[in-house]
């Protein structure tokens, strides 16, 4: 007779194999979820694994002072700060010296002549070798794919003036690696530039502005007329759309400047005239960044992420920018060996105190400003400047001048665009942490 064998019961507490199967499916599950996620880090909230482990990191005194603090209290318990702050740190030598820069002026078109070293026989190669390490964390390099991905269907707006061109020369040259974008600009205007990521459909802008507020150049060249109660209209008009804007200003305010307010000259900065009142540099800077920030808090129409990129100082040495001066270092300053001082530093606070006004105002109506905060670390790169290597060589010709203000390409300022993708991954962490510290503030406010 034919013995037909029973179909073995796999229920709970039935059978051994039915535990022995789901041990095997539950490791091979663990074992997907290990893998898939470090994968797909920079598109989930992964981070927030690294988060709590990575809050005990030490970080000065000084960059506290500027930090917001969330606090515990009570039953309420939210992350006290990021995993680090980007901008204290070391610049550090790579891995592999013999490393290839992610572009050259080969392979990227977006490099302007003044700032391609490479072509215009910049002999070392020194300038290139060097990462920077933040304490307490490791920065991750830029990865093209991610920070298109993550920009996939959103608008990004550069405002500000030659340096915030040289970031967006940088971050076009580290996106070829993926994708060169098309032009899309409304005109020819060099000064006002569109580009789409078609694959994307993301958009990239840089929007000119010398001083952020109204300004124009005055009969005698190179001192400027500044409104500082005045919005500039030609970036304030156009940011709604965007979903991200970044501002930065600094250069253009060493020039001699005539302070408007109210319709009328109220002071100036290196003017020398007996009936104007020198106000000094800070004056203007300050003013020029609350009124910028001002267009940006009262805005209808845009609502995006408003952030501020700090102050990147120039490395002019044995003499200004008009009577010789120049950049010859070949390495990084230590920290320990040089510290912001000075017009720099004094700028830097200005910005700072600026920044923080409008971001308490900021979370009053829910609009976000962050920091993009370079200054300290571009202050330790005097040997990334074009110096002599942004041209050929002219002979006895003294009207071509060192150049220690904008950045080579490749080079140091290729770290903005590290700094930036990071920022863009934690966004999802610090907007919870902002509504929970709205959360926390309306409930004592209610006791």
């Amino acid at each position: 007779m034919l013995q037909v064998q029973a179909p073995t019961d796999l229920r709970p507490g039935k059978n051994g194999q039915y535990r022995t199967l789901m041990a095997i499916l539950g490791g091979a599950l663990a074992l997907l979820i290990l893998i898939t996620i470090p994968l797909t880090f920079p598109l989930l909230n992964y981070s927030l694994l690294l988060l709590k482990a990575s809050l005990e990191s030490p970080t000065s005194a000084a960059s506290s002072a500027f930090r917001p603090q969330i606090f515990a209290s009570g039953n309420l318990s939210i992350f006290s700060a990021l995993p680090c702050d980007l901008a204290v740190g070391e610049w550090i030598p790579n891995s592999n010296p013999n490393a290839a820069p992610p572009y050259t002026n080969d392979t990227c078109w977006a490099i302007h002549e003044h700032l391609n070293c490479l072509k215009y026989g910049r002999p070392d190669r020194g300038f290139l070798q060097w990462r920077w390490r933040p304490d307490g964390c490791e920065l991750p390099a830029f990865n093209p794919a991610q920070f298109l991905e993550l920009m996939r269907h959103k608008a990004f707006a550069f405002v500000g003036d030659n340096i915030a061109r040289n970031h967006v020369q940088s971050l076009i040259c580290l996106l070829s690696k993926v994708e060169y974008p098309i032009d899309v600009s409304p005109s020819r205007d060099e000064h006002f530039k569109k580009w789409k990521y078609m694959s994307y459909n993301f958009t990239m802008a840089f929007l000119w502005t010398t001083h952020l507020v109204k300004s124009q150049e005055s009969s005698t060249k190179g001192v400027f007329d500044l409104y500082l109660d005045e919005f500039d209209e030609a970036w304030t008009s156009q940011i709604p759309g965007f979903d991200y804007v970044m501002i930065s200003s600094g250069q253009w305010f060493l020039h001699p400047l005539y302070f408007h307010e109210n319709g009328r000259v109220i002071g100036c900065h290196d003017c020398f005239l007996d009936n104007v009142t020198e106000l000094g540099i800070y004056h203007g800077y300050r003013k020029a960044f609350r009124t910028a920030f001002k267009a940006i808090l009262t805005s209808e129409s845009f609502k995006g992420i408003t952030y501020l990129r700090t102050f990147a100082p120039a490395h002019f040495e044995n003499g200004p920018w008009n009577q010789g001066g120049n950049c010859l270092r070949t390495e990084p300053f230590k920290s320990k060996d040089s510290a912001l001082e000075g017009m720099n530093l004094e700028l830097y606070m200005t910005q700072m105190e600026e920044f923080r006004r409008a971001e308490r105002e900021g979370r009053k109506k829910g609009i976000k400003f962050r920091l993009l905060d370079t200054t300290q670390p571009m202050w330790l790169r005097p040997d990334g400047h074009p110096s002599q290597y942004g041209h050929w060589p002219q002979g006895n010709d003294s009207s071509l001048l060192n150049d220690c203000v904008h950045w080579c390409l490749p080079g140091p300022i290729d770290i903005w665009s590290d700094f930036l993708l990071h920022m863009v991954k934690l966004e999802g962490i610090r907007s919870a942490q902002e509504r929970a510290l709205l959360a926390h503030q309306t409930e004592l406010n209610q006791r």
